[in-house]
């Protein structure tokens, strides 16, 4: 430790305003610590200050000791023992049977008969089991045909025709009026097991059905299992159950099992809309908690590009529910490598007890035969490393909020009212150091987002998908430095009269200041993040007010700084486990958010803006130390290293380590594309390899193992054709705006589209009506162009309204089960008043693309060849597809 051998005065407040102090040569006063522009009043006191290696030390060792324990929490999955009602290795073996079948997109007999077969055969051994018990179980299996619109990806209609549901309803022998939902999801993307996604899930609830259903206690109400398999064709099945089954009627509230990763612990992330109640059972039922409403919030902002069924039941059911999603390890989500062997049992036995006791609470619940009477507020929950989950009504969180706020501007306000600080002295003060830390932030978010650009100028982006700690070595050490550097500079040029301790506290001041606006503005936009502010402010100022007297007294000492991290920990904790959230899900997003966000600028925004919220009381410490000199030099050190490091490409993005294989994504589909005329001649006809890769990188990695995949043969959008005349299976074609077009022979299936113009009339109100048919593969995508000054009034979709115009062009996903008729359709168009010469022919052009997911038709000689020259940290998911576009 340090001394302050200056006089140590308790307001300095008077000796500048916004001016930096006059220098007259009397520095014959001033100790170390600053001067006083004052004569001396009392005998010298000695406060310290923190010596440099102390201070990095000490805080060094608070960050990596609360960022151990956030991830202790994460891997001790299951607390305490269980009680014994879930057999997680019972429910291993469902998820290893299912994930046998292999892919499992709608339409494949893997999906359509083989899973289905399973699962009927595995409810029907518990039916028989119980049969003597106090319940029944009914099961059904409906195929729904549907249509509806859904803003995700940009907007989008959606038609689904004879899709699978697997229904069971538990109930009471003697019936139940009012049931629980209970939902999963068994059908995978392409290409993938998805044993994260979904299969985990719906082995999760076929173990809890057993469990349910062997209980001596009848259930006061019913639970319906849904076990659907469309949910990846953008949340078919679930449509089609909540608005066509008859069951459907008597759902109450639903509990949804999804995920955005693979294994560790089930979040909740959404819950809802109001219905408190569905909060305060999840938190007095589960056995291991883990809740946000941050993740609430952040997940229903659209930040992230993800949807669940949660959100057809919220809209078009109009029924409350609990959303819960496995977040970690998002790189192989989706991929080849989503296994059941990456799940640990532990997962799923954590899992299971939760929503077995969710569960086993809901129905036995009088709250969800009149869920109304409860239904409205919100409720403000969080959960501590897991241990225990922190919830009230969101309108105690604003009287709560409220009165923190309160008590921050009184404590401020009792400093501003101290003899000497008369003419608004502290109130300026504050004012100017609040400007010096708001513009710290700014120059070091600048400083860092020019780091990033350089580095994507270099083409070294992605450099920390597989090297995370690289990038909080590189834009962590950045940031932590340019603010240093800036307060070092402020504490010496700007600040060189005044003591050290009075800054510290003016700066702690600053912090509590910044967070408590934030607090407020939170509440007054009702939100209930608002809590993580409250935090921020009311632990620093109950310990700050604690340690009043030793701070006045002794300045920082050792018990000081030890008493006063400790009082931090709490709120830092925390924040510091939202923290390990948002890049969780944040950092593999970036390896599949397409080519037109450049991912070094966000994840370079985070990681400072995370520098910046944590640095917020430590900045206090920065004005307690005599010098920065050493630790800005390390700091220092650590970029330039890592910097050069990363300059050499020692940190390649991808990985195929198979303990944690971090994938890069491509595409490929081998199309056959045919354009015909108005007349309907064709009028230009080719075939290649369309490539897509799906995230910011490109093909730079690519090109140098397969030449000729390169930027010669780069596709350029043609505006006259929907969606650029190229096949695209989703509407993303703002995410992926570089693609790549490799000449290649054409595309044969065995059962190609027929499509046709069945009928073309005109309507007494001026509208020209088409009816159209189509018969194809499981997996069709339908694009609508009207010409320059046409518009679509009504169709076939959905309510009859043509909706979610994108750019002039409406996208139309199709998709089918097993035996599905031909799809007619038919649209209403007005034409224009008068042709666009420059445009092209007709009114209308219409496209319509196939995807051939499984079966013999989704590989090619070229695709299999080319598939084999990929390197192995690669995942090309791969697949036919043709394109024909009409001119009407």
């Amino acid at each position: 430790m340090e001394s302050d051998s200056a006089v140590r005065r308790l307001r300095f407040f008077g000796t500048h305003a916004c001016a930096a102090p006059e220098h007259d040569g009397s520095r014959h006063r001033c100790g170390d610590n600053g001067c006083s522009a004052e004569p001396k009043r009392k005998p010298a006191v000695k406060l310290l200050l923190l010596r440099e290696g102390l201070a990095a030390s000490l805080l060094s060792l608070f960050i990596v000791a609360l960022w151990a324990l956030v991830h202790l929490s994460l891997q001790q999955l299951v607390i305490g023992k269980s009680t014994g009602e879930f057999n997680a290795l019972r429910a291993r073996r469902h998820l290893e049977q299912i994930t046998s079948f292999g892919p499992r997109p709608v339409g494949s007999q893997e999906n359509e008969v083989l899973t289905v077969g399973y699962l009927l055969e595995q409810i029907e051994k518990i039916r028989v089991q119980t049969a003597a018990g106090p319940h029944q179980l009914t099961v059904d299996v409906q195929r729904p045909t549907g249509s509806f619109s859904i803003d995700f990806l940009g907007g989008f209609t959606s038609f689904y025709d004879r899709v699978t549901n697997v229904a069971v309803r538990l109930e009471p022998k003697g019936g139940a009026q009012h049931l629980m939902l209970a939902n999963c999801h068994f059908d995978t993307v392409a290409n993938s097991p998805g044993a994260s996604d979904d299969a985990v899930s719906c082995a999760v609830m076929l173990e809890v059905l057993h469990s349910l259903a062997n209980q001596s206690t009848p259930l006061l109400h019913g639970v319906i299992f849904l076990f659907n398999g469309a949910e990846e064709n953008i949340l078919q099945a679930s449509h089609g159950f909540i608005t066509q089954h008859p069951w459907a009627k008597q759902v109450r509230a639903f509990i949804n099992l999804e995920a955005a990763g693979v294994g560790g612990k089930e979040v909740v992330f959404q819950t809802g809309p109001e219905n408190p109640w569905l909060v305060q059972a999840y938190v007095h039922a589960a056995k291991h908690p883990f809740a946000s409403v941050v993740g609430q919030e952040v997940f229903q902002s659209g930040i992230i590009p993800s949807d669940t069924d949660f959100r057809i039941y919220r809209d078009f059911g109009n029924i409350p529910g609990i959303d819960l999603a496995f977040i970690e390890n998002g790189f192989i989500y989706h991929t080849k490598y989503d296994t059941a062997d990456r799940i640990l049992t532990d997962s799923i036995q954590r899992a299971g007890d939760n929503i077995l006791a969710v569960l086993k609470h809901l129905v036995m619940s009088e709250k969800l035969a009149d869920s109304s009477k409860y239904r409205h507020g919100n409720m403000v929950f969080f959960d501590l490393l897991g241990v225990v989950v922190v919830a009230y009504p969101a309108r105690v969180g604003t009287i709560l909020n409220y009165m923190i706020a309160t008590a921050t501007f009184l404590y401020l306000a009792k400093k501003a009212s101290q003899p000497g600080n008369g003419g608004g002295r502290f109130v300026r003060d504050l004012a100017c150091a609040t400007g010096v830390a708001v513009l710290s932030w700014f120059i070091t978010l600048l400083s860092v987002l020019i780091v990033a650009l350089l580095i994507t100028l270099m083409g070294r982006s992605m450099f920390w998908y597989n090297h995370f700690y690289a990038s909080i070595c590189l834009y962590g050490a950045a940031a932590t430095g340019k603010m240093i550097l800036i307060h070092t500079l402020a504490k010496n040029l700007y600040y060189g009269g005044v003591r050290l301790v009075e800054l510290g506290e003016l700066y702690f001041d600053v912090s509590l200041l910044l967070w408590c606006c934030s607090l407020v503005w939170l509440t007054q936009q009702g939100l209930c993040s608002a809590y993580v502010p409250m935090l921020m402010v009311a632990f620093p100022l109950a310990t700050k007010m604690l340690l009043a007297k030793e701070f006045k007294h002794r300045g920082a000492s050792l018990k000081y700084s030890v008493l006063y991290l400790l009082g931090l920990a709490l709120p830092y904790v925390h924040f510091m486990f939202l923290i390990w959230v948002v890049f969780e899900i944040f950092t593999p997003i970036m390896g599949r958010s397409g080519t037109e966000i450049p991912p070094e600028v966000v994840l370079a925004s985070l990681v400072t803006l995370a520098t910046i919220f944590l640095s917020s009381f430590f900045l206090h410490f920065i004005y307690l130390v005599r010098s920065t000199k050493w630790i800005l030099a390390c700091l220092g050190s650590v970029f330039i290293i890592i910097f050069l490091l990363m300059s050499c490409g020692l940190f390649f993005p991808y990985s195929s380590n198979p303990v944690s294989p971090r994938p890069k994504r491509v595409f490929l589909q081998h199309t056959t594309r045919t354009f015909h005329d108005l007349q309907g001649q064709v009028e230009s006809k080719d075939s290649g390899l369309w490539i897509n890769s799906f995230d910011y990188t490109g093909i730079q990695h690519i090109t140098p193992i397969i030449p000729e995949i390169n930027d010669s043969v780069r596709t350029r959008c043609r505006e006259d054709r929907p969606f650029c005349g190229y096949p695209w299976f989703l509407p993303v074609k703002f995410l992926s705006k570089k693609n790549w077009y490799l000449p290649a022979p054409e595309v044969s299936p065995s059962s190609p589209v027929k499509f046709s113009l069945l009928s073309r009339e005109e309507t007494s109100w001026g509208t020209i009506k088409m009816t159209f048919s189509a018969k194809g593969p499981s997996h069709m995508s339908l694009y609508l162009m009207p010409h320059k000054g046409a518009s679509l009034s009504t169709w076939s979709f959905g309510d009859g309204t043509p909706q979610f115009d994108l750019s002039g062009e409406y996208f139309v996903f199709y998709s089918h089960g097993l035996d599905a008729p031909t799809w007619i359709f038919w649209f209403e168009i007005q034409p224009p008043r008068e042709p666009d010469p420059s445009g092209p022919d007709g009114i209308i052009s219409v496209a319509i693309s196939s995807h051939y997911f499984f079966g013999e038709d989704r590989r090619t000689a070229q695709l299999g060849e080319i598939l084999r020259r990929f390197p192995p940290w690669a995942f090309p998911s791969s697949w036919v597809s043709t394109y024909d576009m009409y001119r009407y």
